[in-house]
């Protein structure tokens, strides 16, 4: 697969000729330099290729240069003179200085490869050195390696000469993992398991490769995942009987001591095994095996997530003595260094539980503002009440943990036992206060979330910063339960002035949140957009993939692109995400999501996919609670159905819409109104379904001012276009409105709107717009189902190159035909005797002595590409 990002045509390579790629093994070196020969010669340039090992003494390594030039710009007698007056003692660099000026002197645009660098013997090493320094005009390099070239070229670096890419660089980005598994697999992997085994791996190209050959071996693509994910299987294997297990005795000692913390560092790693050499060990072992992932900050890295699963199960089997004195040296180490939660769980795995439950007291308030969630739960299930009782801190931690989860009613109680407490102050009772309405936003009681905020709104009895941006972040979401969407804005701008982008600024993000949420409420989805990506980017570098705030933006990030027919970006956005979002997601985002998800499956043309989902959010609003989840998953199932015009399953949904709002007694007004639109809009569809056109304007009609009283803008829209098309179907003119509509589709970015509000309305618009004077100027409407690509083999085609001249190139593209020389001489417009010239011409140039060997030396070299003639694998 051919990575864009790393294309040689990249700014930050093409302006370099000398690239060094280092990484262990397993990181895709050769394979990119593979693709970086094949851009470079159809740019024209001649490309040599070297494979070097520890056999390469500078004399040998001069011969392989030479004979790469002779391959790989077919120039036979390049070095001719170099190589007879060589000899063995080349050790002073003459023949290396004399490539040079010989490469110099020629007219080729060369670039080298070189490949295991890593393996030549020290003296050649300083020869590969000496080439990169003294490198002329014409010639660029490329080295790859495992490790020791990055310093022979330090000097050329800091004057940026020369550029080096690293294993983070090289790592498989989610969007590559899924173009490589869909390069494989096709429509039989979706964007769950991609992610999973993105994860899994974590972008690992070797642990990729292994992967996805155990996925072809199994029946199901998807349950090898499943299973790779719980026992690891042949990734499995390979890190214990392909690496770890052929370590070195104490090399496999040290990393199964180490393992026992999350994140490394040289000093912690002496401190936990007593050896002076530590860090020279970690970092040779770092630059030998490819089971290290680099931390952000120069000297921190951490094992990869197998190989420390793993080294924890070796870990598992010393003795219970020793396992609990390397918890309490982590523990002592972390602790002296300011990590204080990693050092309160050492402390619990060594036994210690009063000075863990001291040292968790200390840092999980702090914990709960960085948005780590998943550690203060994991605390809370270690807790008993009396723990809790006796740290209020503690309490209060868990009380804020616990309402941003759907586990709303614990929260309330950990709330209460707090206000009892004796001399209780206003901030603290408006932190209680804020801890309630964040559990009524969550469970979706959006009259009670501004009930509980109110008496606070306009006078916070606190200088905090963290509390006066939650501050504005509950302003916000007033706004937006109120239908004053555009208010938010107004209210983060006001908010303290931290940065988003600042480490640890949580709360921050919360407020990009509800940014991204107003724009999507109105309906500017590129406005919604452009709040939402760097947000998402910022909290999933710091805060992880699947943390539920990145969860959360995704959602509505791929709400946002997939009204612009981003399918599947918005289909990667929420992959590996629904089943956080079920348990800790807002309604509104859980909403999105699923709903995000079914209309991709729908315009895929996957409806049984779409209806599916539909059920697994209804029983995720019966689960937690959450009628208005049930009641929009209905509305969307009818909205579906009444694209077939199935009358009687959308009377049967409506009617369990109605018994829904109906029976609920415990919601106000606020929320009512939100949902009876929903209802209305349902039964519109139910109208649309049974062909009842003056029923659908009536039921619109009532609709209509409820989108417009909650400032729903994209509702707006496909109302109007829904009453322009039962107009239409009663013979009243609907022109004037679907054309508003679409007008106003296209100024906020949204092409799906129309498509999703129904096939024959899109039709009609489609035809609309076809018809229309301005052209381009209304929105392009996406079908349904999109039809299959066509995939056609491309007929004989030589790439540019300086290597072969324009009539060598034609006379290759027709041998690859398989033509006579008569035919070719024809085709070409000249003679036979031309076409013999030019056939010798190429026989010498490409080292061969058969028309057959040409086409498949020219496809080998990257010459040819499409021809009939391919090489087997063996050669």
């Amino acid at each position: 697969m051919v990575r864009s990002r790393l294309g040689s045509a990249e700014e930050s390579l093409r302006e370099h000729r000398l690239i060094v790629v280092q990484a262990p093994a397993g990181f895709g070196k050769t394979s990119l330099l593979a693709q970086w020969r094949r851009e470079y010669l159809t740019q024209g340039a001649a490309v040599a290729w070297l494979s070097v090992d520890g056999r390469d003494d500078p004399y040998r390594f001069l011969q392989g240069l030479v004979h790469a030039v002779r391959v790989g710009a077919a120039r036979p007698a390049f070095g001719r003179v170099l190589l007879e007056g060589a000899t063995a003692a080349v050790g002073e660099l003459e023949g290396m200085t004399a490539w040079l000026a010989e490469l110099a002197m020629s007219a080729l645009d060369l670039v080298l490869f070189i490949d295991e660098a890593d393996s030549l013997p020290e003296a050649s090493l300083a020869a590969l050195a000496y080439l990169m320094h003294n490198a002329p005009r014409n010639l660029r390099i490329v080295v790859a390696a495992r490790g020791g070239v990055d310093s022979a070229v330090a000097d050329l670096g800091s004057y940026g000469q020369c550029v080096v890419l690293g294993p983070e660089i090289l790592r498989f980005r989610f969007d590559e993992t899924i173009a490589l598994i869909r390069n494989r697999f096709g429509a039989r992997v979706d964007a769950d398991t991609c992610a999973r085994l993105h994860e899994l791996t974590e972008g690992w190209p070797l642990g990729l490769q292994l992967a996805l050959s155990a996925m072809e071996r199994g029946s199901d693509p998807s349950s090898v995942v499943n299973s790779l994910s719980t026992s690891a299987g042949d990734l499995r294997d390979y890190f214990v009987d392909g690496l770890i297990s052929k370590l070195p005795a104490e090399d496999l000692a040290f990393l199964t001591r180490i393992a026992v913390v999350d994140r490394l560092h040289p000093d912690l790693c002496q401190a936990l095994t007593g050896l002076e050499q530590a860090q020279e060990l970690l970092s040779r072992l770092m630059r030998e095996t490819p089971i290290f992932v680099a931390g952000e900050n120069g000297a921190w890295s951490r094992l990869h997530m197998l190989a420390r699963d793993v080294l924890r199960a070796r870990f598992a089997l010393l003795p219970d003595k020793e396992r609990a004195e390397l918890h309490g040296r982590a523990m002592q180490w972390l602790a002296e260094h300011g990590m204080v939660e990693e050092a309160a769980r050492h402390a619990y795995a060594a036994g210690e539980y009063h000075v863990a439950y001291d040292l968790a007291e200390r840092c999980l308030y702090d914990a709960v503002r960085q948005g780590q969630q998943v550690a203060v739960l994991e605390w809370l299930e270690r807790l008993s009440e009396r723990d809790l009782e006796q740290r209020p801190r503690l309490r209060l931690a868990a009380a804020w943990v616990l309402a941003r989860s759907e586990r709303h009613r614990e929260a309330e109680q950990q709330v209460e036992r707090l206000l009892a407490t004796p001399n209780i102050d206003d901030e603290l009772r408006y932190e209680c206060a804020l801890i309630m309405s964040a559990a009524a936003y969550f469970g979706d009681d959006t009259d009670r979330f501004v009930e509980l905020f109110e008496p606070w709104a306009n006078s916070p009895p606190t200088r905090d910063p963290w509390l006066l941006q939650i501050h504005a972040n509950r302003l916000s979401g007033c706004a937006i339960v109120r239908g004053d969407a555009a208010q938010v804005r107004r209210h983060q701008q006001f908010a303290p002035s931290f940065g988003i982008d600042k480490p640890g600024n949580y709360v921050a993000r919360w407020g990009g949140f509800m940014v991204g949420l107003s724009y999507l409420v109105e309906g500017q989805h590129r406005l919604a957009e452009e709040a939402l990506r760097p947000a998402l980017a910022g909290a999933e570098l710091e805060l992880g993939r699947r943390n539920p705030l990145s969860c959360m933006l995704a959602s509505l990030l791929a709400a946002a692109v997939y009204e612009r027919d981003q399918l599947d970006e918005a289909a990667a956005l929420l992959a590996n995400r629904l089943d956080v979002l079920e348990r800790t997601g807002t309604p509104e985002t859980v909403m999105y999501a699923y709903r995000t998800a079914a209309r991709v499956a729908a315009a895929q043309g996957v409806e049984h996919r779409a209806l599916d989902l539909l059920e697994a959010m209804y029983t995720t609003g019966v689960a937690r609670g959450l009628p208005k989840l049930c009641v929009i998953s209905l509305a969307e199932q009818i909205r579906i159905h009444a694209w077939r015009f199935r009358s009687e399953t959308c009377r049967a949904l409506a009617q369990r819409i109605d018994e829904i709002v109906e029976n609920d007694t415990a919601h106000g007004p606020l929320w009512r109104r939100m949902v009876t639109f929903f209802q209305s809009l349902a039964h519109a569809y139910v109208a649309v379904s049974a062909q009842n056109w003056r029923g659908a304007l009536e039921a619109l009609a009532v609709a209509a001012p409820q989108a417009d009283a909650m400032k729903l803008g994209r509702y707006r829209i496909c109302i109007m276009a829904l009453r322009a098309f039962a107009l239409d179907h009663v013979g009243e003119d609907g022109v004037a409105l679907i054309r508003e509509a679409m007008n106003l589709a296209q100024t906020f970015g949204l092409a799906r709107t129309l498509a999703d509000a129904h096939p024959s309305l899109a039709d009609w618009a489609r035809r609309m717009a076809e018809e229309s004077e301005e052209g381009g100027g209304v929105v392009q409407i996406p079908r349904v189902a999109r039809p299959p690509v066509e995939h056609r083999v491309s007929a004989p085609r030589a790439l540019p190159s300086m290597v072969l001249t324009p009539r060598e190139r034609d006379l290759l593209e027709q041998l690859a035909r398989n033509l006579s020389n008569k035919e070719i001489a024809m085709a070409m417009s000249v003679s036979e005797e031309t076409v013999k010239w030019h056939l010798k011409n190429l026989f010498g140039k490409l080292d061969v002595g058969s028309r057959k060997q040409v086409v498949r030396r020219a496809q080998l070299l990257g010459f040819l590409e499409g021809a009939e003639y391919m090489p087997s694998p063996s050669r």
